[in-house]
């Protein structure tokens, strides 16, 4: 297939999925939001000038960007699309995906006057920068390969409506969970390990595997007051098993042992577990989760610790989504417009990384756009990498023109070369 054959499918399909994903909104807005869409994968980034450039349009290009600017304030588009996107990706979650919560921050160290600019904790340096929080979630299945970008959302701590870091993440999990009706296991890391997030994900009987501090005082299988170390201490890691895992381009073969101990929360009855592995360092890792295990039953713990490692493969999703259109380079200056380009942003992922990857008949495209990336494969989370790539060296060759019909066969089966 040509060049321009491909490129012709793939600007019918991102047409496709703008008109499923802007039905809520008023035509004006939704053509805004499948020209951003389009500048989005063809610049590979965030910034309205790029972003402009790629529509081709027979005017001064501030004139594009001050339009682009004006449409971007409006507030139902962080609604509407962010409702949408849940909508669409929640039909591709299982009763068993993995849900992976991440919060990770936009820095931007030089920035003065963008509106609510607060401080943001960077967790592996210990240092505080300038910048905004992100709230991301993310499916993906424990035997498969296929990642679901769900929804992500920007906040800041100075922003008037603002009244807590938890409140926030807990909006985002009820706004996900409206649409998933309880499916799916919520994965989170130690930052996430708190009495305030723990408790009302019993309360919305959602199941979860949370990666522990070791410092919450819990009850241990006799009701004695201890601390989650004390108790992962104490654990008897009578099962052992042996992993490859991929880092940084390398194979690394690990020896573990887990096991798992009975706890509650305290002032809680509803029965938890510890699942603790020794092996991946110096210190165990320790889970604490809801999910209903048996101690001596190796394969239900080992299921456990598997949903927790998916979120590392997901991981990869979230430095694909930041890096691949160059996210921490964002330059609008209001807090609206802001959180609208980065619902943008995961809009722009979930068509790469999802809807496209997950039509039968695209196989051909897929293919061809793979070619074209001109990317090494032999490591697996280079296929999101590779993805936006492609899409951008087709789309950049053409300008912001839509085509007037669909293609085809409109119900485009799902399969791409990774799937298989």
């Amino acid at each position: 297939m040509h060049d321009s054959k491909v490129r012709s499918r793939l600007k019918a399909q991102l047409t496709k999925f703008c008109t499923e994903l802007c039905g809520g909104l008023s035509k004006p807005l939704g053509k805004f939001v499948a020209e951003m869409l389009f500048g989005i994968q063809s610049s590979q980034d965030v910034k309205l000038s790029n972003i402009g450039r790629t529509l081709g349009e027979a005017i001064p290009l501030i004139r594009t960007e001050k339009r682009l600017s004006r449409n971007l304030k409006h507030a139902e588009l962080e609604a509407e699309l962010t409702t949408k996107l849940v909508e669409m990706a929640s039909a591709r979650i299982q009763q068993d995906t993995v849900l992976a919560l991440d919060l990770s921050d936009i820095r931007k160290e030089y920035a003065q006057k963008m509106e609510h600019l607060a401080t943001v904790w960077d967790g592996s340096s210990g240092e505080t920068h300038p910048g905004y929080w992100l709230v991301d979630v993310t499916g993906a299945e424990v035997h498969g390969s296929e990642i679901v970008p769900v929804c992500q959302k920007l906040f800041s701590t100075k922003a008037k409506e603002f009244r807590s870091e938890n409140a926030e993440i807990l909006a985002v999990v009820d706004q996900a969970n409206h649409h998933l009706e309880g499916r799916g296991i919520w994965t989170m890391d130690r930052g996430c390990d708190r009495k305030k997030l723990l408790e009302p994900l019993l309360d919305k009987h959602l199941r979860f595997v949370i990666r522990s501090t070791g410092e919450r005082t819990v009850r241990d299988r006799r009701g004695r007051l201890r601390s989650v170390a004390e108790v992962a201490l104490g654990c008897r890691l009578r099962h052992q098993a042996c992993v490859v895992r991929i880092d940084k381009g390398q194979e690394k073969t690990y020896q573990l042992h887990y096991g798992a101990e009975p706890i509650h929360l305290v002032g809680r009855p509803e029965p938890l577990w510890l699942v603790v592995i020794a092996g991946f360092g110096e210190q165990p890792i320790v889970l604490v989760t809801n999910l209903k295990l048996r101690a001596r039953d190796s394969e239900s713990l080992w299921w456990a610790a598997r949903i927790y490692w998916t979120r590392w493969k997901i991981e990869e999703t979230f430095r694909f989504v930041k890096q691949s259109y160059n996210l921490e380079d964002i330059r609008v200056m209001k807090y609206q417009r802001l959180k609208n380009l980065v619902v943008l942003v995961t809009a722009a992922a979930y068509f790469a990384a999802s809807y496209l990857g997950q039509q039968m008949k695209l196989r051909i495209l897929a293919e061809k756009l793979l070619v074209i990336s001109q990317r090494f494969f032999g490591i697996p989370p280079f296929r999101f990498y590779a993805l936006a790539d492609g899409i951008r060296r087709l789309l950049s060759g053409s300008a912001f023109r839509p085509p007037q019909e669909s293609p085809p066969d409109a119900q485009l089966e799902l399969a791409l070369i990774w799937s298989a």
